[in-house]
């Protein structure tokens, strides 16, 4: 029995992971500095850190 990926998860872990740490990086650019900009920040840096630890 082989298993298919459903749209949504053709992509590896990893790389999801990193799209969405850019998507995050993208969003705290166009916003001035402060908390939200901070949390968007450090949200980017953990899914960073968890593509390298799944590796």
């Amino acid at each position: 029995m082989s298993t298919q990926r459903s749209p949504e998860q053709s992509n590896t872990f990893e790389y999801r992971l990193a799209q969405e740490a850019i998507s995050l990086r993208q969003q705290a650019k166009e916003m001035p500095l402060g908390v939200r900009r901070t949390e968007l920040l450090q949200k980017a840096r953990q899914l960073d850190v968890a593509g390298e630890v799944n590796k």
